[in-house]
C-alpha cells in the first residue's frame, strides 16, 4: 500500500502526549493516515497541534470530554472514521492488600471504562460505513500476572476478556478487532508508575515494605537499556500491520517476553507457570515492566 493512499483514513489515537501514543501518531502521519492525535492535557494539545497534527483533548476518564473529541473528530472527516488505536493507560504498583479501592478503580477508569466508552462511541459510525479496525494496546499482563502490579494486571486481563468478546461480536460485520501485547517498551511508564506508587503506597505500614524499597529502586532507575526493551517502532509495525492486513489478527505480540510468556501460558501447568512468575518477579533488577 503507498503511504500516499492512506491520507483518507483517519485514525484517532488516545493517550498521544509521550511514548507508545507519540510514536505510533508520528508513524501513522508519516506513512500518509490523518492521524487525530488525542491528549489529557492541554499543553500536550498545544504542543502536537504545533508538530503539525490534528489535535483533540481527550480525557478517558471524562464522558464529557470523550464524546466532544469525537465529535470534534467526525464533524472534520464528514462523519467517517477507519480506526480508532486506544492506547492511554498507566500503571499502578503495590501489592494487592495494599491497594485501596479507590485507587483501583481510578485505574480502571482509565485503563478500561474510559477505553470501553469510546469505542462504543466508534462502533455505530464504523457499522455504519461497513468497515473499520479496532486495536487494543494490552499488555503482556493481559497474558500472565506478576507480583506488586495487580492493579494494572486486572486492567489488562478485562481488557483482554472484553476486547475477545467484542472481536467475535463483529464479526461479519466489516468492523475488525485486535490487541497488540507489546512487553517492555521504551516510554515513561516507569516514571509514571513511580509517581503513582509514591503518591498512593503507604509503604512504611506494609508488610511487604522490604519488597516495596526494591520496587522502588527499580521504578527509580532512569536507565531504559534492560534487555529486551524495544523502541516504540516495533509497537508501530504492529499497529500498521492491525491497520493494513486484509484480515488483521486477534493478538499481535511485540517484545520477547511476550512471546516467551505467551507461550509458556499454553503449555506449563498452572503451578509450573507461578514458579516461572515469582523467579521473575523476585527479580527487582529486571524490567518485564508493561505496557
Amino acid at each position: 500500500m503507498m503511504a500516499g493512499s492512506n491520507y483518507d483514513k483517519a485514525v484517532l489515537i488516545t493517550g498521544c502526549s509521550s511514548g507508545i501514543g507519540e510514536c505510533v501518531a508520528r508513524g501513522l502521519k508519516a506513512r500518509g493516515y490523518r492521524v487525530f492525535a488525542s491528549a489529557r492535557a492541554d499543553v500536550d494539545v498545544a504542543r502536537l497541534a504545533d508538530e503539525g497534527f490534528e489535535a483533540v483533548r481527550l480525557d478517558l476518564r471524562d464522558s464529557e470530554s470523550m464524546r466532544a473529541a469525537l465529535e470534534t473528530v467526525l464533524e472534520r472527516t464528514g462523519g467517517t472514521l477507519y480506526a480508532l488505536f486506544n492506547n492511554g493507560a498507566y500503571g499502578q504498583p503495590g501489592a494487592v492488600e495494599d491497594l485501596a479501592t479507590d485507587v483501583l478503580r481510578d485505574v480502571f477508569e482509565t485503563n478500561f471504562f474510559g477505553w470501553h466508552e469510546l469505542t462504543c462511541g466508534v462502533l455505530p459510525v464504523m457499522r455504519r460505513q461497513g468497515y473499520g479496525r479496532i486495536i487494543q494496546n494490552s499488555s503482556v499482563l493481559g497474558l500472565v500476572a506478576l507480583k506488586w502490579r495487580g492493579a494494572y494486571n486486572a486492567s489488562k486481563f478485562a481488557l483482554e476478556g472484553l476486547t475477545d468478546t467484542l472481536r467475535m461480536e463483529l464479526s461479519g460485520s466489516g468492523v475488525y478487532v485486535s490487541l497488540i501485547e507489546p512487553g517492555p517498551i521504551e516510554s515513561r511508564f516507569r516514571q509514571n508508575s513511580y509517581a503513582a506508587f509514591k503518591a498512593n503506597i503507604d509503604v512504611e505500614n506494609s508488610v511487604h515494605r522490604e519488597s516495596y524499597r526494591r520496587v522502588e529502586a527499580r521504578l527509580a532507575k532512569q536507565d531504559s537499556s534492560e534487555p529486551f526493551t524495544l523502541p516504540g517502532e516495533a509497537v508501530l509495525d504492529k499497529v500498521v500491520r492491525a491497520l493494513e492486513s486484509r484480515r488483521p489478527r486477534p493478538r499481535y505480540y511485540v517484545t520477547v517476553p511476550t512471546y516467551a510468556f505467551g507461550f509458556l501460558r499454553r503449555v506449563l501447568p498452572t503451578r509450573w507457570l507461578d514458579a516461572a512468575l515469582q523467579s521473575v518477579s523476585g527479580g527487582e533488577h529486571r524490567r518485564i515492566d508493561a505496557p
